[in-house]
């Protein structure tokens, strides 16, 4: 692993988790970021010292990356007000995969646990601005972080990792009770932490309306799927909730899911949709710390020797309630998990993921916009319709139009919350009108607008992948193949939206 270039190395510094996970940048193993206000304070005072990058492009992706540290932790001191950061910061499931032997990585979460009184120290010093409605999202993933300590720890720094854990679940309760009743940013925050983040200038209200817009295309393609099954006139949102039930049970949910990688890894190299094909990618149960996810991948990161990724599931708690259980396997059915299997693995997050480790710099390598990425993974959906993936199921493209449904309400509910449009229940009756989900799930979804404003990302990411793609058509003419479009977009590693048109 190369040393990082210092101004860059002072970006990383300010996403510790990310830049180790994601990133694979394991000098940060075993350690914090300091995210008390002085310590955010002189990391921010560290941005930006010394040359850039002598590439014009990496230079360029960097200068993004160092002004959405500036918003997100100086303008709109957002560690202030969620506790997302903090529990990023926290997080020991970052060392369960095999990037090295296992004695070092059982050495790096030891040291790790023994800084999580230092970390909560500053977290509970920190989270002065902390609203009641994000309190109340994130008070079960707060509480959650307790089943990642290790049980064969030293008693006292097990004991002192728990009393730690226990002041920071104290301090978010309280805050359900007595925080601000108001968690939003403001349009102009919303716009400026989205514009910052991208690199390029953001119009909420046009976003708005292409959100609306793709609302409406997404609905029309969902009632001509349906019909290919023969729905006849009933609503195709009803036909959906009907789809959803026929699910594998608990014990059949890990096979569903290996099954469908294989195929869908399979069929991403019979297309030749991306640049890279080799790679392992496993699929097993989440860690424990994290089976507030679904789905998610955990890839072989690019600054590691290569390893095989995972590609975690979790099934149902077996001792849940009866409806829990159902409407957490509804995830899985045969009509919505091959859609999740392509974003997740192929030719999305996995295949992504192979792309990073060849990316030609540190930048392009260990920066990585959120919005391209699920962006990349959410487009990859559609583009397996089109591509002709299970062409005989009508069930695999009405389970794509499902997923882009939600991801479409979120960018809407976003705006809307952010901007003082919409209210949270709002925002889950917008859920249960646009999208199959209802009640609780539809009310966790809007929730979720409070405590992470850019979750609009996956449809926004994906919208400006697809007018890309339309404007390389038009300038590559009868050069232009998805293979040729897709490598060069991967070539920039995951970058952020206003740098895409650099692909030319």
């Amino acid at each position: 692993m190369t040393e990082l270039h210092s101004r860059l190395r002072a970006v990383c510094d300010l996403a510790v988790a990310d830049s180790r996970e994601m990133a694979g940048r394991h000098e940060y193993d075993g350690t914090i970021q300091d995210l008390s206000p002085e310590g955010v304070r002189a990391a921010l005072a560290a941005l930006g010292r010394g040359s850039l990058p002598d590439d014009p492009y990496d230079a360029a992706h960097l200068e993004v990356f160092e002004e959405s540290a500036r918003v997100r932790y100086g303008a709109l001191e957002l560690y202030r007000r969620s506790p997302m950061g903090h529990l990023d910061n926290l997080d020991l499931a970052c060392y369960d995969r095999e990037y090295a032997p296992e004695a070092e990585r059982a050495a790096a979460r030891l040291a790790h646990l023994a800084r999580w009184p230092e970390a909560v120290d500053n977290a509970v010093t920190a989270l002065d601005r902390l609203s009641a409605p994000v309190a109340t999202a994130l008070l079960g993933a707060v509480r959650g972080l307790a089943a990642g300590v290790p049980r064969d720890a030293d008693e006292s720094v097990r004991e002192a990792a728990l009393k730690a854990h226990a002041r920071l679940v104290e301090h978010v309760e309280e805050a359900t009770r007595s925080g601000e009743p108001d968690a939003s940013l403001g349009a102009d925050g919303l716009a400026r932490l989205m514009g910052a983040d991208e690199g390029l200038p953001v119009d909420l209200g046009r976003l708005a309306e292409r959100a609306d817009a793709e609302r409406d295309r997404l609905m029309e393609r969902l009632a001509e799927s349906c019909a290919k099954l023969g729905s006849g006139d009933r609503p195709p949102l009803d036909v959906c909730r009907e789809l959803v039930r026929d699910h594998p049970d608990i014990d059949g949910v890990l096979d569903a899911a290996r099954t469908g990688t294989e195929r869908a890894i399979a069929f991403t190299r019979e297309k030749d949709l991306v640049p890279y094909h080799d790679g392992e990618c496993l699929v097993g149960i989440a860690p424990e710390s994290r089976r507030w996810a679904m789905a998610m991948i955990s890839w072989a990161a690019p600054g590691e020797p290569d390893a095989p990724s995972w590609y975690h599931i979790t099934p149902p708690d077996p001792s849940w309630p009866e409806r829990e259980i159902e409407e957490w396997l509804e995830v899985f059915s045969a009509t919505t998990l091959p859609a999740i299997n392509v974003h997740e693995v192929a030719p999305g997050h996995f295949s992504h993921g192979r792309a990073l480790r060849r990316a030609p710099s540190d930048v392009r390598r260990t920066l990585m916009s959120l919005s391209f990425a699920e962006g990349w993974a959410h487009y990859a959906e559609e583009l397996c319709v089109e591509e002709g993936f299970a062409p005989d199921d009508p069930r695999f493209e009405i389970g794509v139009w499902l997923e882009a449904l939600i991801r479409v309400t979120r960018l809407a509910c976003a705006i809307g919350v952010h901007t003082g449009a919409m209210t949270v229940e709002e925002g889950a009756r917008r859920f249960e009108a646009d999208t199959h989900i209802a009640g609780p799930a539809a009310l966790s979804e809007a929730r979720r607008a409070t405590f992470d404003p850019t979750y609009g990302r996956y449809t926004w990411g994906k919208l400006e992948i697809l007018d890309l793609r339309e404007r390389a058509r038009a300038e590559w003419g009868a050069g232009f193949t998805l293979k040729r479009f897709h490598t060069a977009m991967l070539e920039l590693g995951s970058p952020p939206l206003g740098l895409l048109p650099r692909i030319f």
